[in-house]
């Protein structure tokens, strides 16, 4: 793995008070991960080419990205530290601080115990000690770089608006939320229910997508995790809204390679960008 589990793209600071981070992009896999399954399986869990659908929007709009490099599957930043599944643990103890989310009941906990398909990842339980690394090494250097981010943002400007980026599966697998067999939308927000952002501001986000042509979908089956939580407070100005992409639009799941709708979403996201640019300076300007 690269000595540096993360990459920003774009400006060192944003233009305006927009931030955008992908924390399911990564594909550098480390040499201690000793998975049971192939590099092409663990890719399952990554949120293929989402960095690079990003990317046109945040280096011509001035947005920082915030990209993982380490897999999802060898540990999920979109996580709390202690989002700890016991199963998975040697000894089934946690010594330190347990923030248990009911990930672990599929498998995809802070460290990623099975695959969508329910395959075990690991032939062994991990040992305590090797979680430890993991998070010292890929968690808090990338919740720190994000927070940084938001805060200097946020300072800057009075006001932070933060785009958590991802893709989904078009349909959902054995162990995928929402159920088994069930079709996604072309977009799902997630603002857990109302908590992370303006409900205002999601809803922009929709219309601005639907008035594409994309069926987009609220809350459903898709909330929102830890880095929208962690981090969001819209009573602060502080607001986290989770873009999860269908992946048929734009590469084909069975060879984990993009297809010939990448070039037009890529397009498609630099616009919707572009509004929510257009959208955050109405706000600043009304207070």
């Amino acid at each position: 793995m690269t000595p540096e589990p993360l990459q920003q793209h774009g400006p060192p600071a944003a233009r305006l008070p927009l931030v955008l981070d992908s924390p399911h992009s990564g594909r550098d896999f480390p040499a201690d991960f000793d998975a049971v399954v192939s590099e092409f399986d663990l890719r399952e869990g990554e949120d293929c080419f989402v960095d690079e659908l990003y990317l046109p929007a945040a280096e011509s709009l001035g947005v920082p990205l915030l990209a993982a490099l380490f897999p999802r599957t060898y540990l999920d930043a979109n996580r709390h530290r202690g989002d700890i599944d016991l199963e998975l643990i040697e000894g089934g103890v946690w010594p330190h601080e347990h923030v248990p989310s009911g990930k672990s009941r599929i498998g995809k906990a802070l460290i990623w115990r099975t695959l969508d398909d329910g395959r075990a990842i690991y032939g062994r339980r991990l040992r305590v000690e090797e979680v430890v690394a993991r998070i010292e090494r890929c968690h808090a250097p990338y919740h720190a770089r994000l927070q940084a981010l938001l805060d200097e943002t946020h300072r800057r400007f009075g006001a932070v608006y933060h785009l958590n980026c991802h893709s989904m599966p078009a349909v959902g697998g054995k162990m995928g939320e929402g159920g088994e067999g069930r079709p996604r939308a072309d977009f799902v927000l997630g603002d857990r229910d109302g908590t992370t952002c303006d409900p205002a501001f999601t809803e922009f986000v929709r219309a601005t997508l639907a008035a594409m042509g994309y069926q987009v979908a609220v809350n459903d089956p898709y909330k929102g995790v830890e880095l929208v939580r962690a981090y969001s407070n819209p009573s602060a100005r502080r607001h986290s809204l989770q873009v999860e992409i269908n992946k048929r639009l734009y590469m084909d799941e069975a060879t984990r390679s993009k297809h010939g709708g990448f070039a037009a979403l890529q397009a498609n996201l630099t616009c919707l960008v572009e509004a929510i640019n257009d959208y955050i300076a109405r706000q600043l300007r009304h207070g």
